[in-house]
């Protein structure tokens, strides 16, 4: 077909990668639902999608992996900076001379028995002053099905193109040609060894070679939206972070909007998704995993928007009792990856809430599976793999927010940010200041992984605003950013707050019941921003007076909650000499304000 579009620049661009990697022949994509029925067609056709029950699952379709596909590697992600102090010591750096040499022979012929497809698309709503427009090439049919959903795809970005001569290249492919006549195999990639994620910060550039996968081949999630948009973020004077956005609003019809930072496995799904337990507030999701903000020069605060038309969202543990709103937005029209497919054509994986229907089906390896059944060490057989994810439209959730797509964003009154301890950190406290906010957000933390503590790792794990694998440059320089938004922003910065739904008694119980609860949580926040209610000052933070945090309800003793609310100055200067560890990494570019909070803490916490 011929080319869709008279901007020079991405046909000469289109041009040299198609020399380079000699696909059959060239697509553009139109983001169609022809073009995405089409290609899902062929998958099915091919045998690497499973087409699922129309009745039960309408639209949707199942996909399994390569065992050796099945998540993001870090080890094979790359900044590719010029000069290696850029990178800073928590991403993976090589020479972008070396790394392009490397990559262009492992691209030559890549494509040689397949399509190369163009994918036009924006994150973010077209054409919102907040948005970016890219181009793809993939020779991947899942990967386009799934930028369908998780990006904006159209040719109206073809045109805004045209207009601006500006967009962002990324480049991917499966890295594995077929030689005439060679049947493919159901899900192609290339071996460990041969993966590269390369992300080259000062040409706004992305590489991906060799990963079929999500976030290694949907170059508009953490490639672009985090890693490169951080970069850029930094030079331009916005924010791009790893955060959800919500708005919660009060029975006066108040919105307030809410923008929260949590590493993994810390419910930052559920809080997105929330279903409020205060009477008469309102929670709705405007993102689930990334946000972009840029100070807005009317009202002059942060306004955020959801660079994601979509969620990706990790299937295991997701049910009618974690997150029912998620569940419902992948009851249809949605896209499966290593999970259960069921006798009956419908999906399945662990802790979904009930047993698998008639005990089992096809697990993600495309094996016959029954739950429970134990492999020759007695170890129970996972049938989803457990970052199994579903691919599902934003505006299939039940609790989307009408102005998700606003391309002027939403204003941010309230940062929150967590990590997951057991013990120390109390339930919520609010920042000093905005600077002091930065320094919590900078020393994040959550207790080791069971595996880390085999390996006899006993510290904590420090993840700056959730970002540690997803920032473009230095953490140090990266911090400071976060310093020199506040003083853009003056009195119009956002509150901020720390939070950790996660602590228990010492025989191992819950504290705290969290899931909707967290309400309760959000709205002291929104109080406070009022100047409703007061707080006490302590030595880490103001924390609510006893009373003011609405507990009605629920059955929580008045010793599980002084436990919740309890400062722990013992833990809290263990948790000190950690932290001290962990930002010396960062030597003569961690900014002179963190260290003058870190002695503030110090000296407050031996007051």
């Amino acid at each position: 077909m011929s080319a869709p579009t008279t901007n020079q620049k991405l046909l000469d661009w289109v041009a040299e990668v198609a020399e380079m990697t000699t696909p059959d022949q060239i697509v553009w994509c139109d983001g169609s639902k022809e073009e995405y029925d089409r290609l899902m067609q062929l998958m099915v056709d091919s045998g690497m999608a499973i087409k699922l029950n129309e009745e039960k699952r309408p639209n949707s379709f199942a996909f399994n992996s390569d065992p050796s596909d099945v998540a993001r590697v870090e080890s094979r992600t790359y900044i590719a900076s010029v000069k290696e102090e850029d990178a800073g010591p928590t991403n993976n750096w090589i020479d972008p001379n070396e790394l392009k040499e490397t990559m262009k022979k492992l691209y030559k012929g890549c494509m040689k028995g397949r399509t190369m497809y163009v994918i036009p698309f924006s994150m973010g709503p077209i054409g919102s002053p907040i948005a970016k427009n890219s181009i793809e090439l993939t020779d991947s049919p899942y990967v386009v099905v799934n930028m369908h959903i998780m990006a904006r795809v159209s040719t109206e970005v073809l045109r805004l193109i045209e207009k601006t001569d500006e967009f962002i290249p990324c480049l991917h492919s499966v890295g594995k040609p077929l030689a005439e006549g060679e049947k493919d195999s159901r899900w192609p990639c290339a071996p460990l060894e041969d993966k590269y994620i390369a992300h080259f910060p000062e040409e706004r550039l992305i590489w991906s070679y060799g990963s079929g996968y999500g976030g290694n081949a949907l170059l508009g999630k953490k490639c672009l939206a985090l890693r490169i948009a951080s970069a850029q973020a930094h030079d331009e004077g916005w924010m791009a972070e790893h955060m959800l956005i919500l708005r919660f609003t009060n029975p006066e019809g108040k919105k307030y909007h809410v923008a929260a930072a949590f590493p993994s496995a810390c419910g930052k799904t559920n809080l997105a998704m929330l279903q409020s337990t205060v009477p008469g507030w309102k929670v709705e999701t405007i993102g689930d995993d990334i946000a972009w903000m840029k100070i807005n020069p009317e009202t002059g605060k942060l306004h955020a928007i959801n660079p994601e038309a979509g969620f990706f969202g990790v299937a295991p543990g997701t049910s009618e009792a974690s997150n029912p709103m998620a569940l419902a937005s992948c009851a249809s029209d949605a896209i499966f990856t290593n999970v259960v497919v069921t006798a009956d054509k419908d999906v399945w994986w662990e802790d979904m809430g009930y047993d698998c229907p008639n005990g089992g089906g096809t697990d993600w390896k495309n094996n016959a599976w029954t739950q429970g059944m134990k492999d020759a060490d007695g170890k129970k057989i996972l049938g989803a793999h457990p970052n199994s994810r579903f691919t599902a439209r934003a505006d299939h959730c039940p609790v989307i927010c009408p102005d998700w797509e606003d391309p002027a964003g939403v204003p941010i009154d309230i940062f929150v940010f967590g990590g997951k301890r057991t013990s120390t950190v109390p339930l919520v406290h609010e920042a000093f200041s905005f600077d002091h906010g930065v320094f919590m957000g900078a020393t994040a933390s959550s207790e080791p992984t069971a595996a880390a503590l085999d390996l006899g790792n006993v510290s904590l794990r420090f993840d700056p605003y959730a970002m540690t694998p997803f920032m473009g440059y230095h953490a140090g320089d990266y911090m400071q950013h976060w310093f020199n938004m506040g003083e853009k922003l003056g009195d119009k910065a956002p509150r901020c707050f720390y939070v950790n739904w996660f602590r228990k008694t010492d025989d191992g119980k819950w504290l705290w019941p969290g899931f909707g609860e967290n309400s309760r949580v959000l709205k002291w926040m929104c109080d406070r921003v009022e100047g409703k209610v007061g707080a006490r000052e302590t030595a880490i933070g103001l924390m609510p007076i006893d009373g003011e945090l609405t507990l009605d309800g629920l059955d929580i003793s008045a010793e599980d909650w002084a436990a919740l609310m309890a400062v722990d100055k013992d833990g809290y200067k263990k948790t000190l000499a950690d932290m001290k560890a962990y930002l010396a990494k960062f030597g003569d570019k961690l900014p002179a304000k963190i260290s003058e909070q870190v002695d503030a803490l110090e000296a407050r916490l031996n007051a």
